[in-house]
């Protein structure tokens, strides 16, 4: 649960600072933390793959 408060008011604080950013500075850092999860995803289904086959 306190995890949670802790979740919702990180998100608060991101989403205020969004709203006060300029529009490109937005894209920019949505477009990097999409290629973040981007990348991560591809190396978790990577690592997931391979490590299921050894088996």
């Amino acid at each position: 649960m306190l995890f949670l408060v802790a979740a919702l008011l990180l998100l608060g604080v991101v989403m205020g600072s969004v709203a006060h950013a300029p529009l490109p500075v937005t894209l920019v850092a949505a477009a990097v933390i999409g290629v973040w999860l981007a990348v991560f995803a591809v190396r978790e289904r990577h690592a997931r793959r391979r490590h299921t086959s050894a088996n």
